[in-house]
């Protein structure tokens, strides 16, 4: 399991004593190198506990290696090789554990096509309600929560079967209800923006247009 800087962990009293080894990074070590945006830009980081990878006896040999290596440099005598070495093997690491979350999503397919339609249901759903403007627009936290899932694991998960993150699929969603308004109804653009949940209707003019490329305005005039 991995956890990212602030994240607060309880333990559980009534659960099964676990041995194993924690690697801890202090940011400053990454931020020596000018790799602390490329070493922590996994999405892992932010997955729940209940998202943890599971590794084989064959990925733990490979994951061990690395951790060895890091150990015997930190180890030795210190010299002008150490750090980049260290790092060297880090990046490693994350690039395997990547690897392995992929092999995860594949051998888990029907849990993750379940949460796929799941998915795809809530959004519908949503979407379809006549009260958006009450709502407002959903965001990735609101469907991860109802999925019971993390955010950041959600988008993984579409990403890995759509091809498209959650916030992807939020828009498309959005802009196939707008251009339904746009062409079924009077309603004037700001209406609409304001139908649609956002505060503001410059924002929704924004998004339409970098989605469709034309604004709501040219699009309705082409029907």
């Amino acid at each position: 399991m991995f956890t990212a800087p602030y994240q607060v962990l309880s333990p559980d009293p009534d659960a099964k004593h676990v041995e194993g080894w924690s690697l801890y990074i202090h940011p400053d070590f990454l931020n020596a190198s000018g790799k602390a945006h490329q070493l922590t830009r996994y999405s892992f980081f932010g997955y729940d506990t209940n998202e943890a990878l599971h590794i084989s006896d064959a990925e733990k040999q490979i994951l061990e290696t690395c951790l060895h290596n890091i150990q015997r440099e930190i180890s030795a005598n210190l010299d002008k090789h150490s750090y980049n070495l260290i790092i060297s093997n880090l990046e490693l690491f994350f690039g395997y554990c990547s690897r392995f979350y992929d092999r995860q999503f594949l051998t888990r397919a029907m849990a993750g096509n379940d949460s796929v339609q799941q998915f795809e249901r809530l959004l519908n759903d949503y979407f379809e309600q006549d009260t958006l403007n009450e709502a407002g627009l959903p965001d990735v936290k609101y469907f991860a929560s109802q999925l019971h899932v993390s955010p950041n694991y959600l988008s993984d998960l579409l990403n890995k079967y759509t091809g498209k993150t959650t916030q992807e699929h939020i828009h498309l969603k959005l802009i196939d209800k707008a251009k339904s308004l746009l062409w079924g109804t009077e309603r004037s653009i700001s209406e609409i923006a304001y139908d649609l949940g956002f505060e503001h209707p410059s924002h929704f003019t924004k998004l339409f247009k970098a989605r469709t490329g034309s604004s709501p305005r040219a699009f309705r005039n082409l029907n």
